[in-house]
């Protein structure tokens, strides 16, 4: 049970929360100099970090999207609607 609890909260922290990239983002940044406690660093800092989390996370978004829709031909779901109850409404 203990290995299952260590998964899920490396999955929430890590995988969800995205601990990883802002790490990475802070040691970057630390690398070239900057200090991440102050104005700039900070600013750069929240700057890329969300940059790349949205990028990251709309590309995941599009994917999925994608995928499901490649098991919905326009044709069956053109033909779905018009024989719907509901057709009337939209």
């Amino acid at each position: 049970m203990e290995v299952l609890r260590s998964i899920w909260n490396f999955l929430q922290n890590q995988v969800l929360g995205m601990k990883w990239l802002d790490s990475v983002t802070e040691k970057i940044l630390n690398i070239c100099g900057l200090d991440t406690t102050g104005r700039i660093g900070g600013s750069l800092h929240f700057f890329i970090y969300d940059t790349i989390k949205i990028l990251l996370l709309l590309c995941v978004l599009i994917l999925i999207i994608s995928y499901i829709q490649s098991y919905f031909p326009p044709e069956r779901t053109k033909k779905y609607w018009e024989t719907s109850v509901v057709y009337g409404l939209i």
